[in-house]
């Protein structure tokens, strides 16, 4: 049985403005001046007042479109034009704060003197570059140069080859049109296997490593034990069981750490040092600066995190003389669209105020709880501290902190670090006070790096030390930090 009724419900929902502001949040400094950019570039009513060149269009421009708006309606049909002037005034676009003459809000404090640091950029020979200057040197017939064109080709940044050799075959079949032969593609693998640098061409570590020892010319006993300990017992190497490479080999413990010191002296990754890729240029700016000035903190944020923005003048020039116009009915499509660009740049403009104050508040509850620290360095020194617990003080909610947290970064007189990282569970001693697992993690570090490399340490000898020094956790807890600090077993840390 259907029936009809009505119901009132209360909901809550972000608004437009809200989603923006939580969208700006969580984006760095160093993405949010590509953000500005395409938001200008998408909003004309936005312009950037720092800039140094502003573009105004001419008179004549201007009468241009103003004549095609007084052109909108003559087609026949009528504009409705009842309550048009009721859907928003036109006075709250027209006497805005932003109508400030340019020069009043220009600025000439930079001296010829200031210093001025830029990042070079230098262009050279790529790594694919020098393996195809490389072939020049070698006799190779049409198909064996497309194959070795192929091979290079697959090279990937570290100089090993990941492609499969048989579907080389079907791949040189389908795009080369070329039909050859597993055996073909090795043969020429093995001669690009002898450029420059050493190791390039390899399929894997092994190959790598056995191909740079192999070029060496009148090769010592050390670098012949090396290359008999790569070739038959490599997986023994890797795990780091000495003791069966000894007994297996029928050699010496000083004989086998003479032969890794000739391994350890090899490059696993042969094409990084040529290779020019974005990858491997990872650059960070900071998103707040620390300063301390004789024991007091001073924090600031990065400059281009507060862009000076403004209303574009054409559009407000343009919003006032269409308001004044005796025949508004005409211009109504070009009100609208004026209007809605300029609340749209008001609602971007009003966001980032926003974000900078938001972030400002934040890393400063932050900073002021986390005081010993930026003022020492001593890792040790950090409290432990939660999402809910800067939140609480800037009463602001725990996403919106995480947002802040996501992706940031602070310049302090210790070094840059991601913001996130201050943050750290809280775990009680034998005595009672609450510390910061990160505390803990640098104990662990430090117990780590004095250890005797013969005779590493457990995970069971390294849980006693911690609980010798009043922090009583698992030895599973020991492991899980070990982990998260990248530091590998007891097994794989022994040194001869």
């Amino acid at each position: 049985m259907l029936n009809q009724r009505l119901q009132q419900k209360l909901l809550q929902k972000l608004s437009p403005q809200q989603i923006l502001l939580m969208k700006l949040l969580q984006v760095p400094t160093i993405a949010l001046e590509q953000r500005i950019k395409q938001e200008i570039e998408e909003n004309p009513a936005l312009e950037d007042q720092s800039d140094e060149e502003e573009v105004y269009e001419s008179d004549q421009e201007f009468e241009d479109r103003q004549d095609q708006d007084d052109d909108l309606g003559e087609d026949g049909e009528e504009i409705e034009t009842s309550n048009s002037d009721d859907e928003f005034d036109f006075d709250d676009y027209i006497a805005d704060d932003d109508d400030i003459p340019a020069y009043k809000l220009n600025s000439n404090n930079h001296s010829s003197d200031d210093e001025r640091r830029e990042v070079p950029f230098v262009s050279g020979t790529t790594f694919q570059e020098l393996l195809i200057s490389q072939l020049g040197l070698y006799y190779l017939d049409e198909d064996q140069h497309q194959i070795a064109l192929h091979i290079i080709g697959n090279l990937d940044d570290s100089g090993y080859l990941n492609r499969d050799v048989n579907a080389m075959v079907d791949d040189l079949a389908f795009t080369q049109n070329l039909h050859t032969s597993r055996e073909k593609i090795l043969e020429v693998l093995k001669q690009i296997q002898e450029f420059d640098p050493p190791g390039v061409g390899a399929r894997n570590l092994q190959e790598c490593l056995l191909i740079q020892l192999r070029k060496i010319e009148n090769p010592e006993p050390s670098v012949v034990l090396a290359i008999l300990i790569l070739d038959r017992y490599f997986n023994e190497f890797t795990k780091k069981h000495y003791d069966k490479i000894i007994k297996k080999a029928k050699i010496t413990e000083e004989e086998l750490k003479v032969a890794i010191d000739e391994i350890l002296k090899l490059n696993p990754k042969p094409g990084n040092s040529l290779s020019e890729t974005t990858k491997t240029n990872h650059y960070i700016q900071p998103d707040f600066l620390i300063f301390n000035n004789n024991g007091d903190l001073e924090l600031q944020l990065n400059s281009k995190n507060a862009p000076d923005l403004r209303l574009n003048r054409t559009y407000l020039d343009m919003m006032e003389e269409y308001s004044n116009s005796k025949n508004k009915s005409k211009h109504k499509q070009a009100l609208t669209f004026v209007k809605q660009k300029i609340d749209s740049a008001k609602w971007f403009i009003d966001a980032i105020r926003q974000r900078q104050n938001t972030l400002h508040i934040t890393m400063e509850a932050i900073m002021n709880y986390q005081r010993e620290y930026f003022l020492s360095g001593d890792e040790t020194s950090l409290r432990p501290m939660i999402l809910k617990d800067i939140a609480e003080i800037v009463n602001l909610d725990i996403s919106t902190i995480s947002r802040v947290a996501n992706s940031k970064y602070v310049q302090t007189p210790f070094g840059t670090f991601l913001l996130k990282s201050f943050f750290s569970e809280s775990m009680q001693t034998d005595s009672g006070e609450e510390v910061s697992t990160r505390e803990i993690k640098k104990i662990l570090s430090n117990c780590i790096e004095a250890e005797d490399k013969s005779k590493p340490l457990t995970d069971e000898h390294l849980t006693h030390i911690l609980k010798e020094k009043g922090y009583n956790i698992a030895r599973r807890t020991v492991a899980k930090y070990r982990e998260q600090l990248n530091i590998p077993v007891a097994r794989l840390r022994k040194e001869l």
